[in-house]
């Protein structure tokens, strides 16, 4: 083989790279062992130092990966911040997401990415309904459009979809979803991407909800992960006093990894101190707990956030400087952190009454939405898929490669555009909406929870890339 052979052959990988830069990553993707994330490459243990990011709240809804501007705007004040990922509610799978996880991954950063959209989620007043082969189909095209980026940490299949005492007979909805998208996975041939879900502290069934969604048979149906919203340590708090000492009891035996997926109490005067950091990275909780995101980035009306936003200009407030201080001051512990490396899953807890309404029954996936796994999820929906009410599974199901691309065509009812977590206590300062399941009453939660106020979610088109592999098979024979 000539040389200018050879040469052509590494531009065109080189020109796949920037086409498709996920596949050139040099950051390697976060595996499982036990109860912890691990460097895939070095094998480090990982501990999630992180942000909830999603700029504009559920007030005005965009996909904040789908603007190459916003990302060079923010990703330089996520390095200078001194995290290694962000979370995001809500994306357009209908758009390009390669830039924006080009500039994440150049800076060392994953993705933590919930897969729903507002209009698309599973309802906490009607989930049978709700969970259909729409449903699914929006969901797939997500994980199409996000599955080949090495720097995406795992999928989040629902947020707080029981965020109450009287809502948990929505399990099962939220462990099919999981199921379902797991063997999406692994028919469409992709990477294993850890598939969790985003809890709310819910004193009266927090432990029972982990539980349920790391037991069973099935390793489909099981999580991957646990993500636990927390907002019990306010201020200059200690680790007993918080609470955070129980939960590790509480949590000591779990199989998987566990991580706050939104933490950041703002029930303080003059700027959170973010003192709970010493704890989260510390082996006191490192045998449990695997780091964790603080709520949030970009200052919205719920009066969390870490920074304002105005065009291109970005101003970093007190609990900016103070979180930095924070996380600069407080490094991982040494070694493993005294994970378990323990596979026991959990047993499954009982039906009860008034407390946990779930039994062991799972909801069968929609008999349409087996065309996807073969053929993949067809035409991304976007933020315009609307799926709350598409009872049954063949209503307006996108053809495997094609069909039309305008939705439903309908607007869910009282259910679709309230969505998401609980307002919390009455004296709470924000009642948080998220892409994970519909909602149309206020409801009351745990008084240990802190107050939350407005998130909102959106969603990225996939890309085939048969080239890169066969020039990787090319450069292959001209050296072997």
């Amino acid at each position: 083989m000539k040389i200018s052979t050879i040469g052509t052959v590494l531009a065109a990988i080189v020109s796949s790279c920037t086409v498709v830069r996920a596949n050139c990553s040099s950051i390697p993707p976060i595996k499982i062992d036990g109860n912890a994330f691990f460097n895939s490459k070095n094998g480090e243990r990982f501990y999630i130092r992180g942000v909830d990011y999603q700029p504009g709240g559920s007030s005005k809804l965009q996909d904040p990966l789908a603007n190459s501007d916003n990302c060079k705007r923010d990703v330089p004040v996520f390095k200078d911040l001194g995290i290694n990922t962000i979370r995001v509610y809500s994306v357009d799978n209908s758009e390009d997401h390669s830039e924006c996880m080009e500039q994440l991954q150049e800076a060392g950063i994953y993705l933590v990415l919930d897969v729903n959209t507002p209009q698309a989620s599973l309802s906490r007043i009607d989930p049978k309904c709700s969970y259909n082969a729409n449903y699914l189909q929006n969901i797939f095209a997500t994980i199409d459009a996000f599955a080949k980026y090495d720097n995406v940490l795992g999928f989040f299949a629902g947020n707080e979809v029981i965020n109450d005492v009287n809502n948990t007979f929505t399990a099962p909805y939220v462990k099919a979803v999981v199921r379902d998208m797991k063997k999406y996975m692994k028919a469409r041939e992709y990477r294993e991407i850890p598939v969790g879900y985003s809890a709310a502290d819910i004193s009266s069934n927090r432990e029972l909800a982990a539980h349920y969604f790391n037991c069973g048979d099935d390793d489909d149906a099981r999580i991957d992960m646990l993500g636990v919203n927390d907002y019990s340590w306010c201020g200059n708090s200690n680790f007993e006093k918080s609470g955070y000492s129980s939960k590790v009891d509480t949590y000591k035996n779990y199989s998987i990894p566990i991580f706050l997926s939104e933490f950041g109490c703002n029930q303080v005067s003059d700027g959170r101190p973010f003192t709970e950091i010493g704890a989260i990275y510390s082996d006191k909780m490192s045998p449990v707990f695997s780091g964790g995101l603080v709520y949030e980035y970009s200052g919205e009306a719920n009066g969390y956030g870490l920074v304002d936003i105005d065009g291109n200009s970005v101003s970093k407030n007190k609990d900016y400087q103070n979180l930095k201080e924070e996380y600069a001051a407080h490094s991982n512990p040494s070694g493993d952190g005294g994970y378990s490396s323990s596979e026991k899953h959990s047993d499954c807890p009982s039906y009860k009454k008034d407390v946990w309404e779930v039994n062991s029954t799972i909801p069968e996936m929609p008999s349409a939405a087996s065309a996807y796994f073969k053929k993949g999820a067809g035409t991304p929906q976007g933020t315009k898929a609307s799926t709350q009410n598409d009872c049954g599974s063949d209503v307006h199901v996108v053809p495997a490669g094609g069909g039309d691309n305008s939705g439903s065509g309908k607007e869910s009812n009282s259910t679709s555009a309230e969505v998401g977590n609980s307002s919390r206590s009455s004296s709470s300062s924000r009642s948080y909406r998220s892409s994970s399941a519909s909602i149309t009453t206020s409801f009351k939660g745990d008084s240990a929870t802190k107050a939350k106020d407005n998130k909102s979610k959106g969603a990225g088109v996939a890309l085939q890339v048969p080239f890169f592999f066969r020039a990787i098979a090319q450069i292959t024979d001209l050296f072997f």
